[in-house]
């Protein structure tokens, strides 16, 4: 419901943008630069919206099919995944990386490097199940000490937190080094923020990090939001292939 599906007079204002647009591109030579001008104009723009649409109707076709990790399920009462692990990206990839630079679904890339030659690219998470893209980010000269995707946590996972909760993070990623690996969950409540860090526990390329909000001192009727830190320690001269970022909440065994 509520959806825009093209219609009848539409698509003719579209056929004939283009049939006129093919006609004038016959004799570009006769064309003033003005007109010239205003049709690159009028072609960016629809090209945008077509780029738009079809990432639209791409993402939904694969999300119809997507799924969790084998494993995942359970006593969960929340189980996400950040867009660019679920959502085709526009663009897939960038390089000279500004921080920060922001990728679709409140993900946001943070480093602290003066000088830096990064690139990121989305491409197909290989395997059944589990994400249907991951982010590989390359990493050549490097003079900071870390770079970092922050997730802020959509409103389904903030509502109801409570320190009888646990929050668990898995990851899925091929280092080409042994680079280190870090979760940070941050909740906000009311004025303080509670920031727990754990070193990502990785058996072969599966990784692991959980927090046990009971040890925390938060207060659970303040909790306004809640974002996630994934942190690359010192990454240079490397690759990191992040082939699946799943985040859960669960309630404590003994509530």
């Amino acid at each position: 419901m509520g959806q825009h599906i093209p219609g009848f007079l539409e698509r003719l204002s579209l056929g004939q943008s283009l049939r006129r647009w093919r006609r004038a591109l016959q004799s570009p030579g006769t064309l003033p630069a003005g007109d010239l001008r205003a049709m690159l104009r009028d072609m960016g723009t629809l090209r945008a919206r077509l780029d738009r649409m079809c990432a639209d109707a791409g993402t939904e076709l694969l999300e119809r099919g997507a799924t969790v990790a084998p494993d995942a399920e359970g006593e969960h009462d929340w189980i996400g995944r950040p867009a660019p692990w679920t959502s085709l990206m526009r663009p897939r990839g960038m390089v000279d990386i500004a921080s920060p630079t922001k990728l679709p679904g409140g993900v946001t890339l943070f480093h602290d490097a003066t000088r830096s030659d990064l690139s990121l690219r989305q491409e197909s998470a290989p395997g059944v199940g589990g994400a249907r893209f991951g982010l590989v980010l390359e990493v050549y000269r490097f003079d900071g000490s870390f770079v970092s995707l922050v997730h802020d946590l959509p409103e389904e996972a903030v509502r109801g937190l409570t320190l009888g909760h646990f929050v668990s993070v898995r990851l899925r990623a091929e280092r080409e080094h042994p680079v280190e690996v870090y979760a940070r969950l941050n909740v906000q409540h009311g004025p303080n923020v509670e920031q727990m860090v754990r070193q990502v526990d990785f058996r072969e390329e599966e990784g692991r990090a959980e927090f046990d909000l009971a040890y925390t001192q938060i207060n659970e009727r303040r909790i306004e939001k809640a974002w996630l830190d994934i942190i690359l320690e010192g990454p240079e001269m490397t690759r990191i292939a992040i082939w699946d970022l799943l985040v859960m909440r669960a309630p404590r065994a003994d509530v």
